[in-house]
């Protein structure tokens, strides 16, 4: 028994050493300068972002923004495309103007700015006890280390960017906390403020209206002011909320309901009416819990069967020791009530009112969504949370201890991480090569599958040419299969759609290796090319000739990498071709050809299809 207690203590000792850094009185202004540029530096070390969502819509958004689409396509980017565009705005104007990797580099910078966010909220919570800095500055870095945030790091699903919103609006109630005791001008003007910074992400991604929610019902049941100041402070934070949306979203929402009749549209439908897409409410309900046996130990029930909740393989597990610990502490409140003690596990306010946000905010989102990367501002707060309430029911010297090996754990347990797509960087960030068009005015490219996302490619194609994407996952009702009817009978032709080309699962580790030949000189010369061949097997990939300037030879896949495409093509163009059927479209298969596309260096080549009209 002795040798563990002896190896952990050693290991505690250790590691407080080699921390004793963090406890010098500029080291958390050292470290606000210093972790977003490390995250800056991470992201481009992942290289260029390739996610799901970017080929589906962002990038197809902001073109569409810009270039004024919205009367002229139809759902490129499948039901997504009609979502605000203006959070893509940022990341299409740097990726248009600016180098791969320095984009990168600014997007995890932005990105990494949630830690010094994190520092302050913990500082606030923390106090002024003794090594309350370093305290702070390591759960902040544990926060920074969760699996969604790290996943989406310089990506541009927009949870990572939409959480300085969300922090911020907590922090400045934080900040000011003694002035929200009782109803003021002062006061007023902070719940405006912070109301405002909420606003502007929800209005940005509607998502966090799970987090304007939550923090309106924390300020009502968290503070210690009177009944009436406490319902004025929250109904003032809720105007700046509602104020907030409109400036970032009210424009689009104005744009939707003039075209749709919906606001959101397509999705809460069932509300709206709108006669072009289906009476649906959230279109995506796949990752709701399944009853309520589920839903009571839901983290649970994710961080098991990860699939639940991500399309990626996320390793969760500060979000559901964190609920573990909620009940844990909710249990040893309801004994101590029904026993007549003193609750041991008394909060203070500050730690009550950030408990109940992320406790309300956890609800509504399991009850509207479910999917784990919207909870990125509270797995981001998870450590800060965990430390709190282990500090409630331990006591002072245990909890040192447990706490510090649990978030140790919880933290590392998350590398490696996964992200949801990288590849490697090139000139130009975004590319493709399309066909030329003898009348863009009379044609329209058709998409004829949701998944390979094509909405990217739209981007590429002459502004005259309109895209619509069909069986794409779009809840098309019938007058609006009547304006695609419309759009095909008002345009003569000549018509395309627009195909994936299969590609191996290798190509992204296939650039990396050929970017390391070139780097070593392996590829410039017979001489490099001979021991590049020696390599391959170790490489899995074949030496070829390469026609180029300056290489003498290149990296291939392998034909055992390539041999299950052509199979694939034939069955995404037989599906295509069954389903185009229905709009009265037919493929000519045999006249298709393939064209060169890619994102950085990641090859996403498509085919190109005549398409005749069935009369």
């Amino acid at each position: 028994m002795g040798s563990p207690k002896r190896l952990f203590a050693a290991l505690e000792a250790w590691f407080v050493r080699r921390t004793a850094a963090l406890a010098h009185p500029r080291a958390p202004r050292r470290a606000m300068w210093l972790v977003p540029v490390l995250f800056g530096l991470l992201s481009v070390g992942l290289g260029q972002d390739q996610n799901w969502d970017l080929r589906n819509y962002h990038w197809y958004n902001a073109y569409a923004l810009l270039n004024g689409r919205l009367d002229i396509d139809m759902a490129p980017g499948q039901w997504q495309s009609y979502f605000n565009p203006l959070i893509d705005l940022p990341y299409y104007l740097l990726s248009t103007t600016l180098p791969g990797p320095v984009v990168g580099f600014l997007m995890g910078y932005v990105h990494g700015l949630n830690f010094v966010l994190l520092l302050a909220i913990g500082r606030r919570l923390l106090g002024e006890r003794a090594g309350g800095a370093r305290l702070a500055l390591l759960l902040a870095l544990s926060g920074t280390c969760g699996a969604a945030f790290l996943s989406e790091l310089g990506n541009t699903m927009g949870d990572n960017l939409t959480a300085l919103l969300v922090l911020s609006s907590l922090l400045l109630v934080l900040r000011r906390w003694e002035a929200l005791q009782a109803w003021s001008a002062a006061a007023a003007s902070l719940m405006l403020l912070s109301g405002l910074l909420m606003g502007l992400g929800t209005g940005l991604k509607l998502t966090n209206a799970t987090y304007a929610a939550a923090l309106c019902i924390a300020l009502l049941l968290g503070l210690a002011a009177p009944l009436r100041a406490r319902f004025a402070l929250a109904f003032t934070q809720g105007c700046g909320v509602l104020a907030g949306m409109l400036v970032t979203g009210g424009y689009w929402w104005l744009e939707m309901w003039e075209r749709f009749g919906n606001p959101l549209f397509p999705q809460f439908n069932n509300i709206f009416r709108s006669p072009l897409a289906q009476q649906l409410g959230v279109i995506d309900d796949f990752h709701l819990p399944r009853h309520a046996l589920e839903a009571l130990f839901w983290p649970f029930v994710f961080a098991i069967d990860v699939g639940r909740v991500s399309e990626i393989p996320l390793k969760i597990a500060a979000v559901p020791v964190l609920y573990a610990l909620a009940l844990l502490f909710l249990v040893v409140l309801a004994v101590d009530g029904v026993r007549g003690r003193k609750a041991h596990a008394r909060l203070s306010p500050r730690a009550r009112f950030i408990l109940i946000f992320a406790l309300v905010a956890y609800l509504a989102w399991m009850k509207l969504f479910g999917i784990y990367r919207y909870l990125v501002p509270l797995e981001l707060l998870a450590p800060l949370l965990i430390w709190i309430l282990i500090e409630r029911l331990a006591a002072p010297g245990r909890a040192v201890r447990i706490g510090g090996w649990l978030l140790a754990a919880t933290t590392i347990v998350v590398f490696p991480f996964d992200t949801w797509g990288h590849g490697g960087w090139a000139s130009p960030n975004f590319s493709a090569q399309v066909p030329p068009l003898a009348r863009p005015a009379a044609t329209i490219v058709f998409t004829a599958h949701g998944d390979p996302p094509m909405g990217w490619l739209a981007t590429f194609f002459p502004r005259d040419v309109k895209l619509i994407a069909l069986a794409g996952g779009f809840p098309e009702s019938p007058p609006y299969l009547e304006r695609i009817q419309a759009a095909v009978g008002s345009r003569p032709g000549p018509h395309y759609v627009m195909l994936s080309a299969a590609r191996s699962d290798k190509e992204n580790s296939l650039q990396r290796k050929r970017a390391l030949a070139d780097f070593f000189g392996f590829t410039a010369s017979t001489q490099g090319c001979a021991r590049l061949e020696k390599l391959a097997r170790r490489l899995h990939a074949d030496v070829k000739a390469a026609a180029e300037p300056g290489r003498a030879c290149t990296l291939e896949l392998p034909q055992r990498y390539l041999a299950g495409l052509p199979e694939q093509d034939r069955a995404l163009m037989q599906a295509a071709r069954q389903g185009m059927r229905r709009y009265g479209l037919r493929i000519d298969e045999a006249a298709y050809k393939t064209y060169p596309a890619a994102l950085g260096a990641t090859p996403f080549p498509f085919r190109f299809c005549p398409v005749t009209v069935e009369r």
